[in-house]
């Protein structure tokens, strides 16, 4: 009874103490507020911050926004300190989790630098486990998606388990990150478009302390329109895809390598479809009516992304699709909703052909022939009725080239 007396009188005077000691929480928000503008550089408001000793440690925060004409917002977050941790003033967190947030993708460069800072001794794992819920990602061009997912982190922040997936998406949309024992390499598994693109990744440190990244993945039946759709965008074909993906990224933050990620794809398709356009009308009146959809008998070609401050820039080469008596060929350039393509349409593959040019936004695509094949087609007409504009084109597009300034 004696002992039991003395340790409630210890545990009494300790936690007197701790609420002599401890801010409140009002004070805990402005000092929050304070340290969080300190490191990331733009102003911060805490709406609310109470804390709370049992059961366990535990800190939540609601309400918070950055001040910048798109803000970070986040509806509420709930941390957990490491007790032990703190007695020896180290800041080290079992676990946070994420409801509501909105992350704007512009607002994130003026954070990168302050980002990097964070999480002290980088050789020590700042924070366990994070768990999130609807978080709003919004894209440089105001496209939102909604995520959710939980990672568990290593020391130097490296995942040893992650999984991140689209709220709300059918077929379902997730990526599965692995990490292969302590290297810095991870198993991936994507599902995406009712099909699979899995493989690996892997982290190289340079001397200098910059990063590289590199990876390998296998495509594998992934519905175009419905992937792309899974994303918020609108796919100008649909069919399954198949193929390979090799992925290269450098910079001297995680950050800075998704900023200047590339992706080299080899692909095919098998039976598909081409939207919003009928490439038949669209050589029948060289460009001048395209409208419609043409069905694919077989699509390949190369596909390279290309992560930029502006955005991506997507390119297509050695395209070619056929479908019925008709082959097009060509190459395609597509950025910031802008494309700019050069192919042929042959009716016999590669003997008699109409070369089209497609340019313009997305909501407004242009289609024409060159000048000269315009010409040429007005010729071959008279000369070889029925197959006399495929033949006439084709001249008078060649005979353009030559001749043109």
């Amino acid at each position: 009874m004696l002992g039991a007396g003395v340790l409630l009188a210890l545990l009494g005077a300790a936690w007197l103490a701790l609420v002599l000691l401890l801010p409140t929480n009002e004070e805990l928000a402005a000092k929050a507020s304070a340290e969080l503008q300190s490191h990331l550089g733009v102003q911060v408001v805490v709406g609310d911050l109470h804390w709370r000793m049992f059961p366990v440690p535990t800190v939540v925060v609601r309400d918070l926004a950055t001040v910048q004409p798109q803000p970070i917002t986040v509806k509420k977050l709930t941390i957990q300190p490491n007790l032990s941790a703190l007695m020896d003033g180290r800041v080290r967190l079992e676990s946070a989790e994420l409801d509501g947030a909105v992350v704007p993708q512009l607002s994130l460069r003026v954070l990168d630098k302050g980002v990097g800072q964070v999480g002290g001794n980088p050789d020590t794992t700042p924070l366990d486990r994070f768990v999130f819920r609807d978080l709003t990602w919004v894209s440089r061009r105001g496209t939102a998606m909604v995520y959710e997912g939980e990672i568990d982190f290593d020391p130097k922040w490296r995942p040893r388990q992650a999984q991140l997936r689209r709220s709300g998406v059918q077929p379902a949309t997730e990526l599965t990150l692995t990490r292969q024992g302590r290297e810095d390499r991870w198993t991936t598994r994507i599902r995406v478009g009712g099909g699979t693109a899995d493989g690996e990744v892997e982290i190289q440190t340079r001397d200098s302390g910059r990063l590289r990244l590199e990876g390998k993945l296998k495509l594998q039946r992934v519905e175009v329109a419905s992937a792309l759709a899974a994303f918020n965008h609108r796919s100008v074909i649909s069919g399954e895809a198949s193929g390979d993906t090799a992925l290269v990224a450098d910079g001297d933050t995680v950050s800075g390598l998704a900023q200047s990620l590339r992706t080299k794809t080899i692909f095919s398709m098998g039976r598909s479809s081409l939207l919003r356009f009928d490439l038949d009308k669209a050589v029948r009146s060289l460009g001048k009516d395209h409208a419609g959809r043409t069905a694919l008998d077989a699509v390949t070609g190369q596909m390279v992304t290309q992560n930029t401050p502006q955005g991506m820039v997507t390119s297509f080469t050695g395209v070619k699709a056929t479908s019925g008596a008709l082959t097009a060929s060509g190459q395609a350039r597509i950025a910031n909703r802008q494309i700019q393509a050069e192919f042929a349409v042959d009716l016999v593959d590669g003997l008699i052909g109409v070369p089209l040019k497609v340019t313009g936004p997305f909501e407004n695509v242009k289609v024409f022939a060159p000048t000269g094949a315009v010409a040429g087609a007005v010729v071959g007409t008279a000369v070889l009725p029925g197959i006399g504009t495929a033949v006439g084109a084709r001249l008078g597009a060649t005979l353009g080239k030559i001749f043109s300034p």
